[in-house]
């Protein structure tokens, strides 16, 4: 197949659904901690969460995975589900509450483009938190492509935003 197609500027990436291995610990996860709407539950086996009404941004489900087991961390699937903030203060109150619900950070980056904070939900599904800064902002090198980094991120300068 030769490269011949490139998708839309416009497109976008809608949702997550996830196999959990318990739906009420992930439910209480996606909606205490990081703030998500219960929009639908689909019986005792799946649910639908989302930001603003959206009809959802998580799925979750035990159809296949109920009492299952964490994935090793070698295992291929997903790396993380990325939340984008509109702004720095929204991101630091976000990761504020992470804080506060005693979640473990596994990282945070200052990539250039973006600020970023990670960690895992209860399935051990990675989460990452982070805003965008304003494409005019990006580092680029001098014939304009885009040098991305993975820089220490000021935690705590980031909080006194929150």
């Amino acid at each position: 197949m030769t490269h011949s197609y490139t998708a839309p500027a416009g497109m976008s990436i809608g949702h997550v659904h996830l196999k959990v291995s318990d739906l009420e610990g992930s439910i209480a996860f996606y909606r205490d901690v990081l703030g998500l709407g219960l929009m639908q539950r689909y019986g005792a086996q799946a649910a639908f969460l989302s930001a603003g009404g959206y009809h959802h941004h998580i799925g979750l489900n035990t159809w296949e995975s109920a009492g299952g087991p964490r994935p090793p961390r070698n295992a291929v699937g997903l790396y993380h589900t990325a939340f984008l903030y509109p702004d720095r203060p929204s991101l630091a109150r976000a990761f504020r509450r992470v804080l506060e619900a005693g979640i473990e950070i596994e990282g945070a980056a200052d990539h250039g483009v973006s600020e970023a904070i990670y960690f895992s939900d209860p399935d051990g599904n990675g989460i990452e938190l982070y805003r965008d800064r304003a494409p005019e902002d990006w580092p680029r090198a001098p014939d304009g492509e885009l040098r991305m980094v993975n820089a220490r991120l000021n935690l705590e300068a980031l909080l006194a935003e929150a």
